[in-house]
């Protein structure tokens, strides 16, 4: 695979992010539905890009191509778990095992440990997506729980398995 740039989402790529999530292969293996609008990821990335939020929203882009993004989302409003970060991931069909997926993985953590000041990020994946969990386990997320019955996908309801990875070396001050 060429070589793969990461970058902060804009609202411009709601177009790219309607065409990377229409792929069955695609919205099948997230929470997403089919046949998305332009409209819906337009509006979706201006509330993610709006002041004051503390998402990070990310793409990967080969030769100019949106290929994948990524985001991490306050696990909720609460004040007791602030320094806790949901994660979501998607990579094109096309470019699915090509490193993709593992350069978000990478600008996500690297973001998280570094500069977000999060303690615990948390994400589900279904329980049959292999390759997802490698690469999720490669990254140091470790499985928490099976939640039977979890989704309804392609007229069938599935499990999803409960990962989260703590920081590996919280900051500390000296």
């Amino acid at each position: 695979m060429e070589k793969i740039t990461i970058r902060r989402s804009q609202v411009s790529d709601a177009a790219a992010m309607a065409r990377l999530m229409s792929h069955p292969e695609v919205f099948s293996g997230l929470l997403q539905l089919p046949y998305p609008s332009e409209e819906l990821w337009r509006a979706r990335l201006q509330d993610n890009a709006a002041p004051g939020k503390t998402d990070l929203s990310l793409v990967a882009e080969v030769q100019g191509a949106v290929v994948g993004s990524a985001g991490l989302h306050p696990a909720g409003a609460s004040l007791r778990r602030r320094h806790a970060m949901g994660l979501g991931i998607s990579v094109a069909a096309e470019a699915q095992g090509q490193g993709v997926g593992r350069a978000l993985m990478a600008a996500l953590l690297d973001y998280a440990d570094n500069w977000g000041q999060v303690l615990r990020t948390e994400l589900t994946v279904y329980a049959d997506n292999a390759r997802a969990i490698r690469l999720y386990e490669h990254f140091g997320f470790q499985r928490e729980g099976l939640m039977r019955a979890y989704a309804l996908r392609n007229g069938a309801f599935v499990d999803t398995l409960a990962m989260a990875r703590l920081h590996p070396k919280p900051p500390r001050w000296d």
